[in-house]
This record gives C-alpha cells, structure tokens and sequence, in this order.
C-alpha cells in the first residue's frame, strides 16, 4: 500500500508544479502595464494634486481601482479568447475607417504621454545638475535598442525591473510624516463644485485609464503567447498591478500634501526640482532626490516602453503588417520603424519644451476626453466579437457597462467644459 501510494504523491508534486509554472507564465502584462499607468504624467498629476488640494484627492484614487481593473479585464479577456489585437478587432467587426478612428485616439494619447516620459526624465537630470537632453538622448537610444532585440519577454523583464523603483515612492509618504487627524479629514472632503478641483480631478482620472493601456494589454498578452487556460492567473495579475499603480499614486499624493500642501497650501508646481525640494525637510537632499529621482526615472521608463509598444502595435493591427516584438527587423520592418520613430519624435518635443508640468496635466485631461472613444469600442467589440460563453454576464455585465457609462459621460464633460 505504502509503495503504491508514491507514484500517486509525485503525481500530485508534478501537476503542482505544473500549475505553478502555469501561473507564472500569465504573469507580467498585467503588472507592467499598470506599473507604465504610473508614468511621469501620473506621478506629476497626482503631486500637483497634494500640493494644491492636500489629502482631498485620495478618496478618488481608492475609487479608481476596481474601475481600472474592470476596463483592463475586459482588454485582456478579448485579447487571450480572440488572439487578436485591439485594431485589428476594430477593423474586422467595423470596417477600416473606424479602425483609423481608434488609431488616431490611440496616436495622439501615445504621443502626448510620450512627452511626459521624456519630460519627467528631464526633470529627473536636471535635478542632479545634468542637462535634460543629455539624459533623454541616452534613455531614447537604449529604449529603441531594448524594443528592436527581438523579444518580448526580455522587453517585458526590463521594463518590470526597472518599473519596480517607483515603489520608493512609498517609503516617501512615510518619511513625509502626514498628520492622521488631516488626512483622514481630508479624505472625506472632496470639493466637487470647485471648477479648478474637477479639472484636476479629470487629470487624475486621465492618469489612470488611459487609451494605450488598452492596446498594450491586448497586444502583450498575444506576443506573450496565452491562452484561455492563463485568464484566471491573467486576471490576478491585472488586479494585483491595479492595487500597486493606485497604492504608488496614494503615496505620491500624500508625500506632497504632507510637505507642499501643508507649507504652501494650493501651491501651483512649477518644475520636478520644486516637488524634489519639498521632500528635503524630511528625507534631506540626498534622500530627497534620490528617492523621488528613483522613482521618477522607473515611471518614466516602463511607461515610454510600453507607450511606444501599444502605438506600433495598434498601427500595426490597424493595417495588418507584420507587429509582434519577437520579430527580428527584418521581418517587421514597418513595425519597428514606427517604434523607433515614436520615441525619436517624443525626445525632440520634450527637448525643446518648456513647461513640463502643465504639459503633463493638460496630457492627461486629453486622455480623459478621449475615454469616451476608447471604452466604446471596448465594450462594443466585448459584446461583438466574443463567443457567448466569454462574454461579461449578469450583474458582473451591467457593473462594468455602468461604471464604464460613468467614466466616459464625465470625459464627455470635460470635453464640453475644457473646449
């Protein structure tokens, strides 16, 4: 009996492990598409948002996380049943014009965040006394090379790594000492008929859901190559980097309220440096800068890396050539071009900017008005091109479809009130 039972307990051990590898293959896209939603702009945003609003802007970021993952399930479920990029699902349920539509979105969102990568490494440089463009030619040509290797998951390993520094800013919220009494108070505040409090509250929401996750998502999960067998993993691991991306903004948030918006309340920030300067009281220059420079330089890496994907990607299904990462140049030549472009155009805009800061919000206010364009067809292509049995259901459907009704009616606002 003893010896009979062996076998049956290796057996267990190997469907296990198994498993478990199983799982770890599905992770990855998820986590790093959310780590790239904490980009420059994000971090930027959400720093304006303590110093001029103090702790009234957290209660909207608690509330983003359930929204951002419901919007990336779907992304993610229709590109692992479908094997098919967001484009190309557009162009084959409605037609090639409608796909140029979702191109166009999805162009000029790329290209907006784009700037606020390579403006956030700027500020990043020119805080330890380099010049801006120095830094940003070095990151575009090593990005350009990362993408051009030919492989996917090497893109995606380098892009979590150094994605992973934005954690710093947790550590950041604490050395800032917030006063609990205030930011519970302020927590419960949220000025919803200040015009100026819901322009910011559009650019956090901007920062959040933006068009080129979608895209990205889609596309990551059919270069990784998974199946309907990793969407339960797949889900966790988009849950879990929608728990870390609005944890990282919380902290951004309070590390500034604590600092700026308590000195100077409703402080407008001028530049990376000033938001810098305010963490040194309570982490020193050197802390300061390292901690906040850190985790700037991780923001704004992973989210050009995976901006400057989801527009290649997207042009790429548009129009049906060749748009995989694990393609070699040759084989993908269109591809790669528009990838190397995208981020050759990015540094030159940012190189010759001036005002980054309202450059990053003003990029994520578009995204919020853009939304309207981006869920629709979302949802639309949830409800078109997936068989029946994968398709949203019950009060898990109507959840989704009225949070995202919700989101695009407030992109339609701002559209109204911003234009």
């Amino acid at each position: 009996m003893a010896n009979s039972a062996v076998p049956d307990m290796q057996q267990v051990r190997r469907q296990g492990w198994k498993r478990f590898i199983l799982m770890l293959a599905a992770f990855g896209p998820g986590l790093m598409v959310m780590l790239a939603d904490t980009d420059a702009g994000s971090v930027i945003t959400a720093a304006q948002s303590g110093a001029q609003w103090g702790y009234k802007m957290i209660l909207p970021q608690l509330i983003l996380i359930p929204i951002l993952y419901l919007v990336q399930e779907v992304t993610l479920r229709l590109g692992i049943v479908t094997g098919k990029g967001h484009g190309e699902l557009i162009r084959e349920g409605f037609g090639l014009k409608w796909a140029i539509l979702s191109v166009l979105t999805l162009f000029v969102a790329s290209v907006g965040a784009l700037v606020t990568e390579f403006a956030g490494l700027a500020g990043v440089s020119e805080l330890f006394g380099v010049p801006g463009w120095i830094t940003v030619s070095a990151a575009t040509l090593f990005l350009i090379a990362l993408g051009l290797s030919g492989s996917y998951k090497r893109v995606e390993r380098v892009g979590i790594a150094v994605g992973l520094l934005e954690l710093l800013f947790i550590p950041a919220a604490f050395m800032a000492h917030p006063h609990l009494p205030d930011l519970i108070s302020g927590v419960r505040s949220i000025p919803i008929h200040n015009a100026n409090y819901m322009f910011l509250l559009a650019a956090n929401v901007g920062a959040v859901i933006m068009p080129w996750m979608v895209f990205y998502q889609q596309g990551a999960v059919i270069d990784k190559k998974l199946g309907p067998q990793h969407l339960r993993t797949a889900k966790s691991d988009t849950l879990i980097g929608s728990v870390v991306t609005q944890i990282i903004m919380i902290a951004v948030v309070i590390a500034t309220a604590a600092t700026l918006g308590m000195s100077h309340p409703g402080q407008s920030l001028n530049d990376v440096q000033q938001i810098a300067q305010a963490l040194v009281p309570f982490m020193g220059v050197a802390g300061a800068k390292v901690v906040f420079g850190l985790g700037m330089v991780g923001a704004s890496f992973i989210a050009a890396l995976v901006v400057s994907v989801a527009g290649a990607w997207g042009i790429g299904e548009a129009f049906g050539f060749n748009h995989s990462l694990n393609h070699r140049f040759k084989d993908a030549k269109v591809f790669y071009s528009i990838y190397t472009l995208a981020h050759v155009g990015g540094a030159l805009l940012v190189i010759f900017s001036v005002n980054l800061i309202q450059l990053n919000i003003d990029v994520e206010v578009m995204n919020a008005m853009l939304l309207p364009i981006v869920l629709g067809f979302l949802l639309a292509l949830e409800a078109k091109v997936l068989p029946t049995e994968w398709r949203m259901k019950g009060a898990y459907k109507y959840t989704v479809w009225t949070v995202s009704g919700l989101v695009m009616l407030f992109g339609l606002y701002m559209a109204l009130t911003t234009l």
